[in-house]
């Protein structure tokens, strides 16, 4: 699957070609310094999360349907705290990371272990399991981050970011 997401003043245009050539698109407000699925594309990619929001995409679900999904089966949230269906698990893992990802950019002073003890709160606090997330793998995702904000922070709007999704 391939994705394009471009950059624009008050939200991003995302648009994603699927292996079976069906197109999907949808537009995300800013809500930080990089775009939010970029992010995700990052953490599930690095963790192999295959049925996070990403995968599901894939599999032919709406950018737009995920949250609802999410909502129906019961992803923890301050407001609906409780155990989340099976089918949503890597969905919650990879939003909690992906917060955790997002707050060391913010703050620009989160290290791995800083970034890993967020993650496992964020799990816990979802009650979803904490993926494997040693040194290499959360060091590698910030790296990647940072990376994508060196790139993404300057560019003018019009700018556009392009990756390949390739789970199953």
């Amino acid at each position: 699957m391939d994705v394009t997401i471009t950059k624009g003043m008050a939200d991003d245009h995302i648009v994603i070609v699927r292996a079976d050539g069906s197109k999907a698109e949808t537009r995300f407000l800013k809500k930080g310094p990089v775009p939010h699925d970029a992010v995700h594309f990052i953490v599930e990619e690095t963790l192999g999360l295959d049925r996070g929001f990403w995968g599901m995409i894939a599999s032919g679900i709406s950018p737009d349907e995920v949250q609802e999904l999410a909502k129906a089966a019961g992803h923890a949230s301050s407001k609906r705290a409780d155990v989340p269906d099976a089918s949503i698990v890597m969905l919650v893992q990879a939003e909690r990371i992906v917060e955790s990802v997002e707050a060391a950019l913010w703050s620009g002073g989160t290290d791995v272990e800083g970034t890993r003890h967020l993650a496992e709160s964020g799990c816990a606090a979802s009650y979803v399991p904490v993926p494997d997330l040693d040194d290499g793998r959360v060091a590698a995702m910030l790296a990647r981050a940072r990376a994508l904000l060196a790139d993404w922070g300057p560019a003018p709007v019009g700018h556009q970011l392009q990756f390949r999704w390739l789970a199953a």
